[in-house]
This record gives structure tokens, sequence and C-alpha cells, in this order.
């Protein structure tokens, strides 16, 4: 496409006949789209939400575009026509194509790099999927005449292709019949067959599967909850839910029976769930209820996620289950939205464009005009304070299935727990005596740990020297399996030094507790006791998730240890004791979500026991246990911790009585780029106050140094912005950030509704 010739006689002609013209967005930093003309073989065939190739600038260089809407009206400016249409199908539906736009505005990055950002690159590049040819015998109005002779192998080729109703595949047939791809071909040159181009799947993931459950029988509550939603799909329309149900309570059930009435309507139902909560136990109650699924997450690779991504195109998918980016499944007869575990902060996306997917869900259900159902243990402060308000419906579940009660939560104070064998460890005698009892009692134990690796830092007793990155101003952890020390930011990797690298002394000292250290803990504590380490380190191979798993499931593993992957989505009933190791790790971090989140990790792990007859308890351990996140969490009341939490969050000007924004700026030279932020601190203070809006609309903090200053080899310098207004933050920085551009070598990044405050 790049070396034909563009323009002639006959295009000018065709654009000054066109009846129809194309709006173009292009993955560049443009602030509008560009008008293009439909020629005439495209009328019909073109539709927003397709990808076309359109000359672009002075040179006319073919550009790859979405096309995002069509009209009669001709611009007033002559427009250029388009080259070519890439997609047969739109990759995006019109209520997409609505959300996007929306996201550019809110999010504040050009609309064509959210589409590039949306659509997976196995959609866009036909991953999945290969060229092949394809014949067909020709029509009667097609023949030549006279007609040509043919050998007897042709003939009767021909004979047989005249019988088939569809085009057949070129070598698939020739091997059918017995004869060459020439004798076939030969078909073509005299003019008795059609020979066409066509692109097939290659290789797609079976999404038809036999439901094998039924539903289950719904208690009280949950025939409550299910009345309402039903209610809600009967009558459709955008209607938010919040369900919020304790840990074992049976939401899932709701959810499926709910999406059972959508399907048997003829719709389609999306769930999202974190990506941590996509178990192979997850998505098998999924598969055992529902024929069509679709899964879509991280570890899927391009072609399977565009094979899925047709599918749903093409109708042929009745539940799409996925993590945070599957809120743009391209549905055409959407029914239900699902957010499980809503508080996740997973489903915030950490690079540009930086949304919020449990957002969005709610904004497409409102586009799409569907109910939605935002559904947690511990929902997140602003969902709850949105139910109080009465912008959602609260359901509740207070009560576990089969009148099962919550675990028991003991608080160990490790300020006061005695030391084993002269030193703490990680595992306090307090926690081994319960896990004992546990363990010769035949249940099954989980133990959470919220760090990787063996040691968490390496320290020098001489001169106080703390091992970092060279790359982030982070420590670095020793994995004693690979004895190497790590970046868990970048990814930085070195043997362990035999020297301090600043004294030279030898005596480098190893500190911090990791799952490795614990694992090591508990075969030196539990010998013969078979247990299992879960964490990114140690479930990198294909289908590690679903075998670990599985062997807990049978038994074969007594005890399973590892960060937030197995705090959230498992069900296992013989697990009858769980233990914190830390309760503290996340509550002190500069951040005024870090109460929030640890109250949420403690509510979800201590869910995970007591789900069976034999009961379950739960120990936590901690420095902290008068921390009002901690002592509401070991009462399980998630009531009283929001109400005191939200009387804060209102005291200090946070979400959800105010809107955030965060600018990052970020570049190899630290002194241009503090002094870039310098400048841009400027143009903020001179654009205050904003016109016509009496002060302060909005508070500008910053620019300070970054919490994590340097990070993969940039140093960062950040501003925080509070505002009671989210229209007057984006005027101020719709206004600032395009007047102060960063030289070159810094790069500015917007982060609206932030977070993480790293």
């Amino acid at each position: 496409m790049a070396q034909q010739k563009l323009f002639n006689a006959d295009d000018a002609d065709s654009v000054a006949l066109a009846r129809q013209f194309a709006e173009v967005i292009f993955n560049r930093p443009l602030p509008r789209p560009f008008s293009y003309a439909v020629p005439e073989h495209l009328v019909g065939r073109l539709q927003p939400g397709q990808r076309v190739l359109v000359p672009l600038g002075r040179g006319n260089r073919p550009a790859l575009g979405y096309c995002v809407g069509i009209g009669e009206t001709p611009p007033e400016r002559t427009v250029k026509p388009i080259l070519h249409l890439v997609d047969e199908e739109p990759l995006l539906t019109p209520a997409l194509l609505k959300l996007t736009h929306w996201m550019a505005g809110y999010y504040l990055c050009p609309w064509g790099q959210v589409l590039e950002a949306i659509v997976p690159a196995g959609a866009r590049g036909r991953a999945g999927t290969r060229e092949r040819v394809f014949l067909k015998a020709a029509t009667l109005a097609e023949l030549p005449v006279p007609l040509p002779k043919l050998t007897a192998r042709q003939r009767d080729a021909l004979d047989r292709l005249r019988l088939e109703p569809r085009p057949v595949e070129l070598k698939e047939w020739a091997e059918r019949i017995g004869c060459t791809t020439g004798v076939l071909l030969g078909l073509v040159k005299k003019g008795l067959a059609k020979r066409f181009k066509q692109r097939v799947e290659q290789a797609l993931p079976a999404v038809a599967e036999t439901p094998t459950e039924e539903p289950l029988r719904l208690n009280e509550d949950q025939q409550v909850v299910h009345s309402a939603l039903a209610d809600a799909l009967a009558r459709g329309g955008f209607q938010p839910f919040l369900l919020h149900g304790v840990t074992g309570s049976g939401k899932t059930e709701i959810y499926l029976q709910a999406i059972e009435q959508c399907v048997h309507s003829g719709r389609e139902a999306l769930v999202l769930v974190p990506e941590i909560s996509l178990t192979p136990q997850t998505i098998s109650r999924f598969r055992g209820r529902f024929p069509r699924v679709a899964v879509l997450h991280s570890h899927l690779s391009d072609a399977e996620r565009g094979s899925y991504w047709r599918q749903i195109v093409a109708g042929q998918v009745q539940v799409v289950v996925g993590a945070r980016s599957a809120i743009f499944a391209p549905t055409r007869k959407l029914g239900l939205i699902v957010v499980d575990e809503e508080h996740e902060s997973s489903f915030k996306q950490e690079t540009t464009p930086r949304y919020q997917a449990r957002d969005l869900a709610v904004l497409r259900a409102q586009l799409e005009g569907i109910p939605i159902v935002l559904g947690s243990a511990t929902p997140s402060l602003e969902s709850w304070h949105n139910a109080q308000r009465g912008r959602y419906r609260l359901l509740s579940l207070p009560r576990r299935v089969l009148e099962r009660p919550l675990p028991e939560v003991h608080l160990v104070d490790l300020r006061h727990e005695p030391a084993s064998r002269g030193r703490w460890r990680a595992i306090s005698p307090s926690l081994e005596r319960a896990m004992r009892a546990a363990l010769d009692a035949g249940g099954q134990v989980i133990l959470l740990l919220n760090r990787r690796g063996f040691s968490t830092f390496l320290c020098c007793p001489s001169c106080g020297e703390v091992v970092k990155c060279r790359f982030c101003e982070v420590t670095l952890t020793h994995h004693k399996d690979r004895d190497l020390l790590l970046c868990h930011y970048c990814g930085y990797e070195t043997p362990p030094p035999e020297r301090c690298p600043r004294c030279g002394l030898s005596q480098i000292k190893y500190l911090g507790q990791g799952t490795e250290k614990l694992e090591a803990e508990i075969a030196q504590k539990f010998p013969g006791v078979p247990a299992l380490r879960m964490d990114s380190d140690s479930m990198r191979g294909s289908g590690a998730h679903a075998r670990a798993f599985e062997a807990f499931r049978k038994g074969e593993v007594r005890i399973l240890l590892g960060t937030q992957m197995i705090a959230k989505g498992l069900d296992f009933p013989n697990v009858t004791l769980v233990g914190v190791i830390n309760a503290d790790l996340a509550l002190h971090l500069p951040d005024f979500r870090s109460a929030e989140r640890t109250f949420q990790l403690l509510a979800q792990v201590a869910g995970r026991t007591g789900r069976g007859p034999a009961g379950g308890k739960v120990l936590v351990q901690t420095f902290n246990p008068e921390h009002p996140c901690i002592h509401l969490a070991a009462r399980h009341d998630f009531v009283a911790f929001a109400a005191a939490e939200l009387q804060q969050r209102q005291e200090h000007g946070y979400p959800p009585f105010a809107r955030l924004a965060r600018v990052i700026l970020r570049g190899k030279d630290p002194s241009a780029t503090a002094a870039h932020a310098d400048k841009l601190a400027e143009a903020f203070t001179k654009a205050l106050p904003l016109p016509g809006e009496p002060p302060p609309m909005v508070r500008v903090l910053g620019p300070v140094e970054a919490p994590l200053l340097k990070l993969k080899g940039y140093y960062r310098f950040h501003f925080q912005m509070q505002s009671n207004s989210s229209q007057a933050l984006h005027q101020l920085l719709s206004a600032v950030l395009p007047s102060c551009p960063a030289p070159r070598g810094i790069e500015v990044t917007v982060d609206v509704d932030p977070w993480s405050m790293q």
C-alpha cells in the first residue's frame, strides 16, 4: 500500500461525487478526528468501529485509523478518499465507541490511543487466522465461450466442484479428491472456476462445553437478592446494585442465576473478576453452568485472544469472564454486567489510558441501558458511599450459606509474644500451636505473607548500608532458590555481594521475611507435612495455578502459603486455620487507602476458612492490634470500619468526598526534571483560581519527590490535586499542560482518580 500512487483524476472525481464521509481517528497525538470521503464501493460496507487505510499529512502517506462516525453532510474543506477497508467486521460496537470517547476526555489522553489500547493486538493483527485460497465453480453466466477442452482429471474435478454448495479450500479439496493443486488451478486459468483468498481461524479456542452443574437452592437472604435482580432484568434499563455479602454468603450463585436469566432471554453477560481470582475453580463454575463461555486474561496468547474477540463479535459467546480489559469485550446484545470483588485495586490500569474498570463498567451499563451488580464482602468506600447516597441500590447477604458462622479471629500481639528459640521467627509460638492442632485434627492450613523472596533486604551491621537497585530507589530482595538479588519493580537482578559495597565488611546480614523464608521455616518446624508456596515466582509455568489448587483440593498439600493470590476466590471446606504472618505490611505506607487495603486483605483471607462442617479460625499476627482496621477486621465489622474511615476521608478531603488527580514527571536527569516540575508548578499557580469559580476549587500539592524517587532508571516528581469538582480538575489540567510542554527527555503523565500514590 505504501508504494502505490495515491491520487489521480479518477480519485478527484470520486471525492467530488462522494455521498458519504467518514470521521477517522489515529493513534497519534491529534486533537480531533479527520474527515475522509467514502468511495462508492465501500458505501454500505464501511461501519464505525472498523479500521481503514487513508492518506495522511502533506506527503499523503498511508496511515491506519479507526472509523468513528459516518455522515452524509460534506465537510467544509476538500477531503481525501479512504484507500482501503482493513476489517470486514467492526472491532468495536457503537456503545464501546461512546465509552472510549468519554475515556479520552476524562483520562486526558488521545482517543486513538485509547482505541489502540483496548483492542487486543491479537484482534488488530488477526492473530490466530491465516489467509487461505478457496475455489468455487463459475456460474453459467461466467462460463467462457467456447468452452475450453479439459483433461479427464480436470473434468472429474469440475464435476465434483459443481456439486459443492460452498467454496472449498484449494489444498484440502485437492487431497480429498486425489489430484494436485495444479489440476484445480488449471480450471481457474480456463475460466471454469473462481479463485479467491479468505482469512480463516487457525486454532479456535473451545468455548462450547456441556454444562454439568444444576443451580443450587437459595437460602432466604439469597432469595431476596435474587428477586431484586430478576425484577431488574425483567424490567430492563440501567439499574446499579451494590451486593454486600460476607465471605461464603453465596454471591457467586446469585451471579450465576442472574446470568442464567439473562442468557435465557437471548442476551449476553459480562463478568469482571480480578486477575488474581481467575482461578480454575472460578472458571469451572461458569463453564459448569453455561455452554459458551469465553475467558479473557493476561496469560492468553495473541492468537487465543484474537479468536475469542472474533467469536464475541460474531455473537457466538453467551458469557464473557475476564479481568479488567474484558470490560471492552465487543458483545452485541449485552444484558447484564457483574463486577465481582469490585474493591480490588487490580481493576485500575496503571499505564495509559489509566482507567478504572469498575467505573467504566458502571458507565457502560448506563450506555447500554442494562443492570449492573458490584459485589464484595469489603466494598470500596467509593461504592459504599454511592449506596449510602442512593446512587446504587444496596443488597445484603449478612450470613454464610448453610448457617455456617464466620470464623473466629484472634489477634496475636507480636510485641508480647515470647521469642522462638531466642529470635523472632515468622511463625509465632501461638500460631505454631494452632497449626499443629489443625493438622492433627486432619484440617488444612493457609498462611498469608504478602512479600515474595527469602530476605526482603540486605544490610551491613557496620555502616548501615542497605543494598538497593541500581535503577530504582528500592531495596533488593534476596531469592534463595536462585541465589539472586531481585528488584520487584524493574526486574533487575544481581548476585548477592560478598562484602558491603560501601565499607567492605564481609558480615552482611539478610533481614526481613519473604515467602521463601516462610517456606523454609515450615519445612523446619513441620517436617514431613506437605506444603506448597504460591507466589509469582513459584507459579511461572503454564497451568501451575491449576495444578497447585488441585493438589490442595485433594489434600495432597496440607499447608498452602503465599502472597495475596491465595487470599481471594478460593473455596476449600477442609481449611480450618488461616494465619496472617504480618498484618502491618501495608498499614503505614504513604497512601490514604492503606487502612482500607489492610482491612480488605484481612477480611478476604479470613474468609478462606470455616466453609466446611469442621469450622475454622484465623490468627492474625500484628504489632498494631489497636489499629481500627485490624481490630474491626477481627470482628468482621465492615460497617463500623467504613463509617470511621469515611469520616477521616471527609475531614481531609479525600475520595469519595473529593476528586483526585496526580501528575507524574519522570526523566533521566533529576535536575532537569525537577526544574520542569517547578515550571509546571508556576503555571498551575498562575491558572488558579479558575475563571468563574470561587476559590479554593482546586488544591495543588507539590511538586515533591515521588515516594519511589528513582524507578526503572528515571527520576520521578509528582503533584497531587484535590477538588470537590471533577470538572474543575479537568479544566485546570487541560489549560495548563498543553501550555507548558515538557522538554525532550522528560515525560509527563496524568493519572485521574489515582489508585497508587507510589
